[in-house]
């Protein structure tokens, strides 16, 4: 018994992960309190963030919330930030996870209807480049007007259900009904497989051809994301001024995105440019047909009242009502009570793709409050600061980019926004000085942030997705794919804040 005891301690740890995974994470826990005792606080912050990134990085390997929930313990426990400073932060993005809980879930509601609308418009353009533009431009539209998160989980839900149709279907006929040429079934198996692999290879790019529209979008708007009302309160602009005011650099970035969208599709790299299989085409046409010819009146009643509460939806985030978790509470309990779903494990099954991300959230707060408290981000903020007033709008737009990649585009906006008000109420700045920085400091969070799924919470969120292991969209994946809209998007945006503003 005792030499079996310690052998079930170190199989339960982590679970089903590598043994390699597992022991890089011992070493990281073993080494933090070392690196503090002999380097300081300022090392082992970093060091603390980029083992964060590495369970970001594997999460199909292990979901991040374990490892890195260690790691935050750890941080709190060794000093590196206080529980209190991990509150502060988590009350500060309180939106977030009410958005994250209710809306995820109101959305979950919506799936029916996303299914019927999205496979209408996936079997009827059939040109992949026309079909990657519109996703793109939609997300975009939405994300200014409503939410970044909100738009991905639609993203999720329509992948995920594409995904189930085709696999269902696909798995239970084999089709057979496809290739009667071919006798021997392994061969049938093999089509399927490479049906099933260009398939998610098409429903990849899709997606992240929409999760870039949603930051493309969300950088044009007062509401878009969730720093852009921050900068606009310290600011005192309203919804047309900060439009107007970002213009200047989000149109160009927004028309060379969507350029960037359709050259992907045209050349075909990045893991861009895989078609719909005819197979997987028949298939959901199939199902289309089998769904219409079904479809009861009671079905259609749903359809309906999902309808009419997706316009609710849409006017009440454009409007803002109300926070929007808390229209997205209103949604659910709209959509239960008008679709008869009245028992509490039905409606538990809509929290399940949202809540574990949302715990995730919370720790990622954790790290950020130990960037937050150990002043990580200061030397750059400084160094910026200092530079002559002809380059330094160019040079926020950078060090926001950089920093955003690396932690999290609303932290950094908050810390490089408040410093930018001390700064003009000190007198160190003009008020003219101080717009121009505030456009750099918007525009840098929001567009080189694409490059990571750690920049931005709606990329964080498609990566741990449900979504995510279905099409085996990875975190190496999602930077290779987000590389060219990356370069290009960053290197427009320098451009027009060099040159336009």
């Amino acid at each position: 018994m005792s030499q079996s005891l310690p052998f079930a301690f170190s199989r339960n740890f982590l679970g089903q992960a590598p043994v390699w995974y597992k022991q890089t994470i011992l070493a990281f826990l073993v080494l933090n309190p070392i690196l503090l005792l002999t380097l300081g606080p300022f090392v082992t912050g970093w060091a603390l963030i980029l083992e964060f990134i590495f369970t970001l990085a594997l999460a199909l390997k292990c979901y991040p919330l374990q490892p890195g929930g260690l790691l935050a313990i750890e941080a709190i426990a060794i000093g590196m930030a206080s529980a209190d400073a991990v509150y502060q932060e988590t009350v500060g993005n309180f939106q977030v996870l009410l958005l994250l809980i209710f809306m995820v879930a109101g959305i979950f509601f919506m799936k029916d209807l996303l299914l019927f609308v999205f496979t209408k418009i996936l079997l009827g353009v059939r040109s992949k480049r026309v079909l990657s533009l519109l996703f793109s431009i939609v997300a975009a539209v939405l994300s200014a007007f409503l939410d970044a998160l909100t738009v991905t989980a639609v993203l999720i839900s329509v992948g995920t259900g594409f995904y189930s149709v085709y696999h269902k279907v696909a798995s239970g006929k084999k089709l057979h009904h496809h290739d009667h040429d071919h006798s021997d079934d392994s061969k049938v198996v093999d089509f399927h497989r490479e049906d099933l692999d260009q398939f998610r290879s098409f429903l990849r790019s899709l997606t992240m051809h929409g999760a870039v529209g949603t930051a493309l979008g969300g950088v044009c708007t007062l509401v878009g994301e969730p720093q852009n009302l921050l900068i606009a309160e310290k600011a005192g602009w309203d919804f047309i001024e900060f439009f107007l005011v970002m213009a200047p650099v989000t149109m160009p970035v927004l028309a060379a995105g969507l350029l960037t969208c359709l050259a992907l599709e045209t050349i075909g790299r990045f893991g861009y440019g895989a078609e719909l299989p005819a197979r997987v085409r028949d298939v959901l046409e199939e199902f289309s047909n089998e769904q219409d010819s079904k479809r009861t009146d009671s079905d259609r009643a749903a359809l309906i009242t999902q309808s009419l509460i997706a316009l609710f939806l849409v006017i009440a985030l454009a409007t803002h009502i109300a926070a929007v978790g808390l229209v997205g509470l209103a949604v659910i309990v709209m959509l239960t009570a008008f679709n008869g779903i009245i028992e509490e494990h039905q409606i538990g099954h809509a929290f399940e793709e949202a809540l574990p991300f949302t715990a995730l959230l919370v720790v990622f707060f954790a790290i950020v409050a130990v960037i937050h408290e150990q002043h990580l981000f200061s030397p750059v903020i400084n160094a910026v600061l200092a530079m002559d007033s002809e380059i330094r709008p160019v040079m926020f737009f950078i060090a926001n980019g950089v920093l955003s990649m690396i932690s999290d585009n609303v932290f950094v906006a908050t810390v490089y926004i408040n410093e930018l008000a001390s700064a003009l109420k000190s007198g160190s700045i003009s008020r003219a000085e101080f717009d121009l920085l505030a456009v750099a400091v918007n525009t840098g969070t929001n567009i080189p942030s694409v490059a990571t799924p750690n920049g931005q919470a709606a990329f964080l969120f498609l990566l741990t997705s449900a979504l995510a292991p279905l099409i085996r969209l990875s975190y190496g994946k999602m930077v290779i794919m987000a590389l060219p809209y990356t370069l290009v998007m960053s290197a427009v945006g320098i451009v027009a804040v060099k040159y336009f503003l």
